[in-house]
């Protein structure tokens, strides 16, 4: 039970440093964030949460609207892209958890 906590405090309570670690290699739009982390990290977030983290970093100016595509079928897609903040406070929160591991070793 302790390591199942451990695991849901560690990734989807906090989502943000997932997304923004996604965006580092480009611009993305939501499903291709949510798909990232499900094949790069092994975790689903919810659609719901995930959104919900995307409009919080950019309120936080975290990530920008880069642009916003219609595609020939279904809704404009809306490609976010990491700003110098968001590099920074993820670099910060990187930084936290190696010495945080660090530590416990």
């Amino acid at each position: 039970m302790a390591y199942e906590r451990l695991v849901r405090k560690l990734t989807i309570e906090n989502l943000w440093m997932y997304v923004l670690s996604s965006l580092k290699s480009g611009p993305k739009y939501g499903y291709e964030i949510r798909k990232f982390i499900i094949d790069t990290y092994g975790f689903t977030p919810g659609r719901v949460t995930a959104y919900v983290v995307l409009y919080k970093l950019m309120k936080e100016e975290c990530i920008i609207l880069k642009e916003e595509k219609k595609d020939s079928h279904g809704p404009p897609r809306k490609y976010y892209e990491i700003t110098e903040k968001g590099s920074i406070v993820l670099k910060k929160g990187e930084k936290f958890l190696k010495t945080i591991v660090n530590k416990i070793k």
